[in-house]
């Protein structure tokens, strides 16, 4: 039943998608970096075969070694003729391309199931597989990637953001289906907020990254020890309170209104750390507003921590 299952998708497009798990499938991962190493290994572990996979560097052989063992590493046009479900687990600006020249090489068939991990992409980029009669599909993890075995397990707690083409249920199927064998949650992302899914996973994850960093780096600077052992309560209690409680969790000077407080922030980060400056006056004044917004500060208190922040002359005056 099984091998009649494979040859019939190897010949016309997927049907059989109000199942609740596809066929078993060759896999073949483009390529055996952070991402598609362990969504290969994934869908291993879920009764797929991952018979090819695409990698270059030293690190993606070393990868390929420990989490996908015995699979042969391949040119990317080889590994996706030896599939069933062809990976595209690349750059955001390499996928357009890469479909291209699959689509120009002969590579792609019809029947194949084509799945990129792209959270700024939506399926247009596949509209080139689509045409050769492949089922396009977007699988986005929401989690960072290490590269390593630990992510197999992280990903039972992760979501996957999920997009088909709209009138596809079949396509949502396969895909929701396939998140739910790597052990994550589907979500359905709709193509045309694809965009802005992105940019606001990016916005959190990515920027609160880089201010964090910033963070430790400032109470370092200021000759305090163990900075991330002192921060680490607080930041996982301020994530914790935003995440159940929205913007009545907001707290700190500006959220209260201190003036003064946030003029004395101001001065100290142009004369230590002028690079850091300009994020606190932009982040601050999104905190006025969603304060303001939420009851928390009073029309007349956001107005003058507004000006404040407005004003390039603060913050270059004598402490």
């Amino acid at each position: 039943m099984e091998r009649e299952q494979r040859e019939s998708a190897n010949h016309e497009r997927p049907q059989a998608h109000a199942m609740m798990r596809p066929a078993r499938l060759a896999v073949g991962v483009v390529s055996a970096g952070r991402v598609g190493s362990v969504l290969g290994a994934a869908l291993a572990r879920a009764g797929h075969t991952v018979v090819a996979a695409s990698g270059l560097s030293a690190s993606s052989l070393a990868r390929a070694e420990r989490l996908l063992p015995d699979v042969p590493l391949l040119p990317p046009d080889e590994t996706v003729r030896r599939a069933d479900l062809v990976l595209l687990a690349l750059p955001d600006d390499a996928l357009a391309g890469m479909v291209r020249g699959l689509v120009a090489t002969e590579s792609l068939r019809a029947g194949q199931i084509v799945v990129h991990t792209s959270g700024a992409h939506g399926i247009d980029v596949l509209a080139p597989a689509a045409g050769a009669g492949a089922l396009p599909l977007a699988l986005h993890p929401v989690m960072t990637f290490t590269g390593r075995e630990e992510d197999l397990e992280r990903l039972a707690a992760c979501s996957i953001g999920v997009t088909a083409a709209e009138d596809d249920e079949a396509g949502w199927h396969v895909g929701e289906a396939l998140a739910v064998e790597m052990g994550a949650e589907p979500v359905r992302i709709p193509d045309s907020a694809r965009a802005l899914y992105h940019a606001a996973l990016a916005h959190g994850a990515n920027h609160l990254m880089a201010l964090v960093a910033d963070c430790a780096d400032l109470l370092r600077q200021a000759g305090i020890g163990q900075s991330e052992r002192l921060v680490a309560p607080l930041l996982s209690a301020a994530l914790d309170n935003v995440l159940r409680h929205g913007d009545r969790a907001l707290t700190g000077p500006v959220a209260r209104g201190d003036l003064g407080t946030v003029r004395k922030h101001l001065a100290v980060l142009a004369d230590r750390a002028p690079e850091v400056a300009p994020a606190y006056r932009a982040l601050a004044k999104r905190t006025v507003a969603r304060s303001t917004a939420a009851g928390l500060l009073d029309t007349a208190a956001a107005k003058d921590l507004t000006e404040l922040l407005d004003d390039p002359a603060e913050g270059h005056q004598d402490q």
